[in-house]
């Protein structure tokens, strides 16, 4: 039983699913009715879509987080992992920031863990890549993209040089479309200010395993998708996967190898590992199974929906398809979130669930400032836009799609300001380590052997003031 009087809600991860399913849990039940709990390590929501802009400086980097304690005033809200999960006894083991693991019982169990970047046994990746799955990696790409400038700007040795100017990125679907997009906006806007370095030094490396990129928007955007980039300057290679990236030594497949200080990897993502510690079914990719209702397969009180589940998308199987599934993205995360706080009501209280059934309106994608490419699902047809018209779709959609009216407004305030000032292009480099310099400063400097201990020192000096 929980240790409250009331049954425990409680949902693992804190992300989309997580945050949009607790507030439809606190929405929907009565007073009383139960204690929501959410626990996740960080204390705030990212809205991943805009990770991208918030690399580029078109938007702050704030304005891409949501606060849960903020949104979820009627939950707890506890920082830390859940580690493990004993289903028979119905209770997990709550790992926080500081302290001892502790056990926390629970009554009803929401799994929104979200997932985490795919990663391969590639030599010198973990040392040197750079994933773009949260704020923090955001922030810390843009500031280092800029520091390569400086760094190239500032020095006389060649190599060196091209390695700062050297920018790989591997993984061809949104994420590394859409971010090298914008990064080479940035850098294209950056080397203004830089009197020795133009765009025509830069080199821009896109590499995808695919034969195509952006497959989410179909083949046609995707191809021009593809020679967009090309005209842009950005060298594309597909069927193509990274051997090696030791000390920055970047080695292609297909033979290519180049030096470079930014080595970006965006190739794809995975349910998260700690799912096979949670006493739940599982799907060959490492996926909670669940029914079409959000409820696990084989339990009465467990709910999976986002990136970490295995949904069956009734409306492509309604059309034909047989075994679809339903994708990892936020058009689905959203409407999942809403759906699986339905069904904890209707079990909590006893009543028939729901199923899940979303047909999928499009997708959209941006590839830097005006430009874009969309593909709007309504009903049999399909509208496909791309430049300046798909971009606006791509903000659109999205600037409407971030959680709460206070960011939508602190986004679409950053856009527009956007549109009269001039992008920032300052790198603040020393946030990634900003005690250095103080500790350069305060750190005890070592006393030649024969000198006087301090205290004989301060002495000697208040003598001979005195004297004097």
């Amino acid at each position: 039983m929980s240790t409250t009087e009331r049954p425990r809600i409680l949902v693992v991860g804190g992300g989309y699913v997580g945050l949009y399913a607790a507030r439809r849990i606190l929405k929907k039940m009565r007073y009383g009715e139960a204690t929501v709990t959410v626990v996740d390590p960080r204390s705030y929501m990212t809205y991943q879509p805009f990770l991208p802009e918030a690399a580029a400086g078109s938007i702050s980097p704030r304005h891409v987080v949501v606060p849960l304690r903020r949104v979820l005033p009627g939950a707890e809200v506890l920082t830390g992992r859940v580690t493990t999960i004993d289903q028979d006894r119905k209770v997990a083991s709550i790992t926080p920031l500081v302290g001892d693991s502790y056990e926390l019982p629970f009554d009803y169990l929401v799994v929104a863990l979200g997932a985490v970047s795919r990663t391969f046994p590639i030599p010198g990746l973990a040392e040197q890549g750079i994933g773009m799955k949260g704020v923090e990696e955001a922030i810390g790409l843009r500031n280092h993209v800029l520091e390569q400038l400086d760094k190239a700007d500032s020095t006389k040795d060649e190599e060196a040089r091209r390695r700062a100017l050297t920018f790989v990125f591997v993984g061809g679907g949104f994420a590394g479309a859409e971010t090298i997009g914008e990064i080479e906006d940035l850098a294209r806007d950056a080397c203004k200010y830089y009197p020795s370095v133009k765009r025509e030094d830069m080199r821009f490396v896109l590499v995808d395993a695919a034969d195509k990129i952006l497959p989410e928007v179909g083949p046609q955007l995707g191809k021009w998708g593809l020679e967009h980039l090309k005209k842009r300057g950005v060298e594309v290679y597909l069927e193509t996967s990274m051997n090696s990236c030791v000390d920055g030594r970047v080695v292609l497949a297909n033979g290519l190898e180049v030096d470079s200080n930014t080595i970006v990897w965006t190739a794809g993502v995975k349910p998260n590992p700690v799912l096979a510690r949670y006493g739940l079914p599982l799907g060959p990719r490492g996926h909670v199974e669940a029914e079409a209702t959000l409820q696990v397969k084989g339990t009465s009180h467990v709910w999976a929906a986002g990136d970490n589940a295995q949904v069956p998308d009734l409306a492509a199987r309604a059309a034909g398809n047989k075994d679809a599934w339903c994708p990892p993205n936020a058009q689905h995360a959203l409407r999942q979130a809403k759906a699986l706080g339905d069904n904890v009501i209707s079990g909590m209280r006893g009543f028939p669930q729901s199923d899940y059934k979303h047909a999928n309106k499009g997708a959209v994608a941006g590839l830097g400032l005006h430009k874009g490419v969309a593909m709007i699902v309504m009903g049999k047809m399909k509208i496909k836009l791309k430049g300046r018209l798909a971009w606006y779709m791509h903000r659109g959609y999205h600037g409407m799609a971030v959680p709460t009216w206070n960011r939508k407004i602190r986004v679409f305030a950053d856009w527009t300001l956007g549109m009269f000032l001039k992008r920032e292009v300052v790198s603040l480099g020393a946030m990634e380590n900003p005690r250095e310099e103080f500790y350069e400063a305060a750190r005890p400097t070592p006393r030649p052997a024969d000198a006087k201990p301090i205290q004989e020192q301060r002495d000697a000096e208040k003598a001979g003031a005195k004297a004097s």
